[in-house]
């Protein structure tokens, strides 16, 4: 099968990567090369990275809107058309393209969590269940009928990091159960219940601010759901602290009392979090128990 992949973050590469092995990859379509970091380096997406290691022939297109992107794409002859994360809106013209049509990876168990931050929304809210599902791409945001689905579990004290990397590995293995079904016809489109359609937005710094008010699970699934990025924070002696992991704790208190150093336990609003590893404001990550005697963190303090 001759392939046209679509993608450019690092969730996108383990299913690149397994297409690659198994069929004809054509050219690889991802966002052009942006600055990142303090100076601004300007970096190719881990997509383009992967895809000149594997030899095949990158296309950076600012939008798939224009003629020429268009005819850049029919220019390949793809059969299908494979698109994960790639950042873009496709319109008609282009998803018209292939003949089996274009397919999207998408990190949730549509229709639930449409848009572009699914796995760190089920971490965030606490969900037991998640998975990556196959749809045929419409004009729509993740509207198309869906083809298969892997379910998994998410763990206790799983972050987004880590079942962002799951997801992924998952994508890639269920993106080949998918193209050989549709090629042998074995797979029957199946229409989404737009009753169950949920949507989620960009994650952005505003959700990082802990309150201590609140039950020890949500803050817990806050800490899970915005790692690595962007790290939910707290404020200790006037300073951002970044909280990069914790987990449930026995105990009670005012919402933010200290209620033990060794471990550093925090009273919430509902049972309580022991903290675990955090990272002062333009410093290093460190383990809780250092960061509490580098700071002489005593018993019964508040927090903010």
């Amino acid at each position: 099968m001759r392939i046209v992949y679509m993608g450019t973050p690092d969730f996108a590469v383990p299913a690149l990567e397994k297409l690659a092995a198994a069929h004809e990859v054509a050219a690889v379509f991802t966002q052009p090369d942006k600055p990142v970091g303090r100076k601004q380096i300007l970096t190719p997406p881990d997509v383009k990275v992967c895809a000149q290691r594997l030899g095949i022939p990158v296309c950076q297109p600012r939008s798939m809107k224009t003629p020429e992107a268009l005819a850049l794409l029919q220019s390949f002859h793809p059969d299908v058309v494979v698109v994960a994360a790639y950042g873009q809106i496709l319109p008609k013209a282009v998803l018209d393209v292939p003949r089996l049509g274009c397919v999207n990876i998408h990190g949730s168990l549509l229709p639930k969590y449409r848009g572009a931050a699914p796995i760190q929304q089920a971490v965030l809210n606490g969900d037991a269940v998640t998975g990556v599902t196959t749809m045929l791409m419409d004009v729509g945001l993740d509207t198309g009928d869906i083809l298969l689905t892997k379910e998994t579990p998410i763990g206790a004290n799983e972050t987004s990091a880590e079942l962002f990397d799951r997801l992924a590995a998952l994508g890639g293995e269920l993106i080949l159960e998918t193209l050989t079904a549709l090629e042998n016809g074995t797979v029957t489109p199946q229409k989404q219940d737009e009753s169950l359609a949920t949507h989620t937005s960009k994650i952005d710094k505003s959700l990082c601010p802990i309150d201590f008010a609140k039950p020890a699970q949500a803050l817990h699934n806050q800490i899970r759901g915005l790692y690595s990025w962007p790290v939910a924070t707290v404020q200790i002696g006037g300073k951002r602290v970044k909280i990069h992991r914790a987990r449930m704790a026995q105990g009670s208190g005012k919402p933010g009392e200290i209620l033990s150093v060794k471990p550093l336990v925090i009273a919430c609003g509902e049972g309580a979090l022991e903290i675990l590893e955090l990272q002062p404001e333009g410093k290093k990550k460190m383990s809780a128990e250092a960061f509490a005697a580098g700071h002489q963190l005593k018993k019964g303090a508040m927090l903010e």
